[in-house]
Parts: C-alpha cells; sequence; structure tokens
C-alpha cells in the first residue's frame, strides 16, 4: 500500500509510558551536556571540534569516507590537498554553521534555511525537487521500497507543513524530542531535494534542538548512533510507511538522543581536561608565551599553522614560529612538513577524537533501504 505522508501533527497518540519514560532520561542527558559545554573557556572550540567530527560521520552514511587526517588537512587549506570526500566533508560542516547562526539569528528553522542547507553542502543552486521519478530502492534486490511525492506542489505543501510544526509550538504540546523524531522520519519522507536529503535532515535535527532552547550550540549529533544501526535506522522508517508503527521509530531517536549525549558529555570532558593539562604545562615551562588564545588555538582543531596563530593571537611570524617551536619542544604539538608547508598538530588531541570517534567502514552494515539520492 502506497504511504501517504500524514498532516503534522499526528493524529496519533505517542505519548506513551514507554516513550515517556524514555524522553525524561534523554532530556536528562541532553540539559547535562548542554550544561557542561557552558563551562568549557570557549564555545567555539567545542562546535568547530565535534562539527567536523559530526560532518564526517553523516557524510559516511552517504558512503562519502574520509580520514581524520585527510579532513584536518583539508581546514588547514593545504595548497596540494585535494581529496574530494574531505571537500564534501568540509562543505557540510559549513553548511551546519550558517544554518546554526540563521536559528541562533531570528529563532526560527525555516524552509529557506533548509533549502540553504541544502544548497551548501551540494554547492548549487537548486532548490525542492521539480522532476519526477526519484525512488528509494532495496539496494539488494533493485526493488522500489519507498516513493516519495513526486509533484513540486505537493512536496511544497508538506514542507510548508512541516515548518508550521517545528516553528509553531501552540500546534503540539509533544514533548521536543519526540516532536524531533516525528520531524526527522518526515522529512526523510518528504525527500524534498533531488540529492543532500539525509546530511540535510541530520543537520535539521541538531538544529531544531537549538531552535527549542535545548542546546546553546549544535553539539548533539546522530550520524554515529545512525551508523551504528544503520540497518535498524532503515527498516523504523519504513515499518512507519508501511504499518503506521511510529512508537518503535520513537523509541529509537530517544534512546539514540540519550546515548549520543553521554558520549559526548565523555568527550567534551575529556577536551576540558586536556585543555587543562596544557594550560597547567604552558604556564610552567614557557610563562611568557601562555594565554587563552593560544589554547583556544591547539584545539580549534587538532592541526594549526604559523598563519593560523598570527592571525588570531595577533603576533609577528617571527614570534608564531618561535611559539610553535617550543610547544613542539615541550611535545604540546608535533611539527610535520607537507610540501612547503609547516603544520603543528596536537598528538592527544587527534588521538582522543581518532580514539572516540573510530567507525567501522559503511560497507560493513547490512544496508536493506538506500536511496538513489542520499
Amino acid at each position: 500500500m502506497k504511504y501517504r505522508i500524514p498532516e503534522l501533527p499526528l493524529n496519533v497518540e505517542l505519548e506513551t509510558k514507554e516513550i515517556l519514560k524514555q524522553a525524561i532520561a534523554s532530556n536528562k542527558k541532553l540539559a547535562e551536556l548542554n550544561g557542561l559545554v557552558k563551562s568549557v573557556p570557549n564555545a567555539n572550540i567545542i562546535i568547530n571540534t565535534l562539527t567536523l567530527q559530526e560532518a564526517k560521520d553523516s557524510s559516511a552514511v552517504e558512503s562519502i569516507i574520509t580520514t581524520q587526517d585527510e579532513l584536518y588537512k583539508a581546514v588547514l587549506n593545504v595548497h596540494h590537498v585535494g581529496n574530494p570526500a574531505a571537500k564534501e566533508v568540509q562543505t557540510y560542516a559549513d553548511a551546519l554553521k550558517k544554518g546554526y547562526a540563521e536559528v541562533k539569528q531570528f529563532g526560527l528553522l525555516k524552509n529557506n534555511t533548509i533549502v540553504d542547507i541544502c544548497k551548501n553542502i551540494k554547492l548549487n543552486d537548486s532548490g525542492f525537487r521539480v522532476t519526477p521519478g526519484t525512488s528509494l530502492i532495496n539496494q539488494q534486490t533493485n526493488e522500489v521500497v519507498y516513493q516519495p511525492p513526486q509533484s513540486y506542489d505537493e512536496i511544497v505543501s508538506y514542507m510548508d507543513n512541516l515548518e508550521r510544526f517545528i516553528n509553531d509550538n501552540e500546534i503540539s504540546d509533544l514533548d521536543p524530542l519526540i516532536k524531533m523524531a516525528i520531524i526527522h522520519h518526515q522529512f526523510e519522507s518528504i525527500h524534498p531535494f533531488g540529492d543532500g536529503n539525509g546530511r540535510t535532515g541530520r543537520i535539521v535535527n541538531v538544529l531544531y534542538l537549538v531552535q527549542q532552547g535545548l542546546l546553546d550550540i549544535p553539539i548533539l549529533y546522530l550520524s554515529r548512533y545512525i551508523i551504528k544501526f544503520k540497518t535498524d535506522y532503515y527498516k523504523l522508517l519504513q515499518d512507519v510507511r508501511d504499518n503506521g508503527h511510529w512508537t518503535a521509530w520513537i523509541m529509537f531517536i530517544l534512546k539514540g538522543i540519550e546515548q549520543t549525549s553521554m558520549e559526548t558529555i565523555q568527550l567534551v570532558s575529556d577536551i576540558k581536561s586536556l585543555m587543562y593539562e596544557f594550560k597547567v604545562q604552558i604556564r610552567k615551562t614557557h610563562p611568557k608565551i601562555y594565554s587563552q588564545d593560544l589554547i583556544n588555538n591547539l584545539f580549534n582543531h587538532p592541526y594549526t599553522k604559523i598563519d593560523f596563530l598570527m592571525t588570531e593571537l595577533n603576533i609577528s611570524r617571527p614570534t608564531a614560529t618561535s611559539y610553535l617551536n617550543k610547544l613542539s619542544e615541550m611535545g604540546i604539538v608535533k611539527k610535520q612538513k607537507l610540501g612547503r608547508d609547516n603544520f603543528f598538530v596536537n598528538v592527544k588531541l587527534y588521538n582522543l577524537l581518532l580514539n572516540e570517534f573510530h567507525t567501522s567502514s559503511v560497507e560493513s552494515f547490512d544496508v536493506e533501504t538506500v536511496s538513489k539520492s542520499d
């Protein structure tokens, strides 16, 4: 039977005892994470670090695979690094940051912002789909599993309804985390873009949490959770369409929020501890070069270079070079040469992120339901 996308809010009883109990647990961990991040001296450090990790993992869901090394070198804009996957990951990170800036400025998550997010991911000017023919295919059998709305007018109508559901809390008093699960399913079912739907939808998730005031900065990313349980993710998405089983889908998302919050709490705590360790070492060994701006630079990304230090600390090239050489002698950073460029690796931060965000290759998962366009 063909799935007819429902108008929101749903005419279904969703606040069961099971769902409400899990929503309480998920909200608790999310609030703990948000409180912890407020204690970090410079929130941009966490935004930059975690945004890149989310970009990497969200792109991996779509089989865009890059290594940590390729990703960070691309961030450095080293002239001969041309890894296409790393560049795609970086466009995702840029799209997320731009979307976050719009949500913070206007307090709303509008369709214009969602369209801009997809445009920034794909680096094109396309909006909602205008050409019919999009289907979601079982990769193993080549069978059409689901066909989203085909006409432009239908897509616009569904997205207008979704926009109202996102921004007008008067039309639904559901817990925001339950609403997020519904929003994500609705967006993926509308499948409004010719390409980039999966990545755009995952950005919408975290921006909705910001828009609802549950997060101050966009740091709760479900992509690793989706990769880990990718088969379940697609099965549950489709089970709502085939059988109306909303409870299992919502529980899946709520548990993902709780688990991801716990993992991110641990990571942010580890980053804070490492920042403090470096602060103590630098103050003790080279007190004249210590500043919070220097610490911030070392934790914005695991890689830095002389030009970054010059700009962020407003110092000359010889001074920046001297700083980084002293940090290298201390073992705070490791100096490496790439072509004509020297760059400096915060090895402990690099290893922390590598261990925390290590995931298996996407090819190792049994993906039953995929889309011709993500």
